[in-house]
């Protein structure tokens, strides 16, 4: 089988992960501009840190996962994990949580290089009956997820840089 689409989403992971992109940005070159201090900084009260961020994607990294794997929902919105505190984060340390990020995004290529374009046509067997879906819109809807947060990343690291130069 030819597992065009399969390979097209890896791809873009790979891409969104460290490739030279027509939006000149990836997470590579983001997460890059901050260290073990600033990354739990948020820079306006309202805006959470590249820590915040990070741990975010890959709680969702992870819960997408699962679910590709045919499991139930596990993380829901208001879950704590979901949006953990820095305080909570300063625990686990920057460079852990870089390598957590790394990690779930190998993970999941891993797991996506097992199967095929006919895997994701297939329904999620828990999805709620309102919104059936396949697989493919959750690695879709992830992607999007992931793309988001990069910009939103690229704000919060505007904001840093301003107030190191004093602005």
């Amino acid at each position: 089988m030819d597992n065009v689409i399969i390979r097209d989403i890896i791809q873009q992971l790979r891409d969104v992960e460290n490739a030279n992109l027509w939006i000149d940005e990836n997470f590579e070159k983001k997460l890059s501009q901050v260290n073990g201090e600033t990354a739990f900084v948020r820079p306006i009260s309202d805006l959470h840190s590249i820590a915040e961020i990070t741990s975010h994607l890959i709680e969702w990294r992870k819960e997408v996962l699962s679910r590709l794997k045919g499991n139930p929902r596990g993380l829901e919105i208001n879950d704590g994990a979901n949006w953990r505190t820095n305080e909570e984060l300063q625990q686990r340390r920057w460079e852990n949580i870089l390598n957590d990020f790394h990690a779930t995004q190998l993970q999941l290529i891993a797991f996506l290089e097992s199967k095929d374009d006919a895997y994701l046509c297939t329904s999620y067997p828990h999805a709620d009956t309102t919104f059936p879906h396949d697989y493919k819109y959750m690695v879709t809807g992830l992607l999007h997820h992931d793309l988001y947060h990069l910009g939103q990343m690229g704000i919060v690291i505007k904001f840093l840089n301003q107030q190191q130069k004093g602005l």
